[in-house]
């Protein structure tokens, strides 16, 4: 048996931005379904919170398992839940874009603690200029379609 300790921080917004995630109630909803569908699942969502257009998820990842494959798991069955759900007038959905930052064990308690006050920090800051920080921060280069 493997012993594996890997984290990746995931973020992906809403489709086009849109606020759909627009009270608390519902985001806690969706967080919480989130985790318990990733655990059904053998995904270790170490913590998962966002604000109206996005989610922040702290990931484990397991020896068999790729960020695509959790990506795609998580959003793809999110999205099919609240839209089942009919929580919602309109059709959710995720973008297709997210980022997958890789998280030193020293800085696990510092991430935690960024995505569990996510809602204080776009107080101050917009998911736009959230987006443009990452993009920067990280050195990611964005291509037109």
């Amino acid at each position: 048996m493997p012993f594996i300790k890997v984290y990746i921080h995931f973020v992906w917004s809403t489709k086009n931005r849109v606020p759909y995630l627009n009270t608390p109630e519902l985001r806690k909803g969706m967080w919480k379904h989130i985790r318990e569908n990733a655990r059904e699942n053998g995904i270790h969502i170490d913590f998962i919170n966002g604000f109206e257009e996005h989610c922040h998820c702290l990931v484990s990842l397991g020896d068999d398992q790729t960020m695509r494959k959790i990506v795609q798991l998580i959003k793809g069955e999110s999205s099919y839940w609240i839209n089942k759900e009919q929580l919602l007038n309109e059709k959710f959905e995720w973008q297709d874009e997210y980022f997958a930052i890789s998280v030193s064990e020293s800085l696990v308690d510092r991430v935690r603690e960024y995505i569990k006050n996510q809602e204080n920090h776009h107080v101050r800051k917009t998911w736009d200029e959230e987006y443009k920080d990452l993009i920067d921060k990280y050195g990611f280069e964005r291509f037109k379609d």
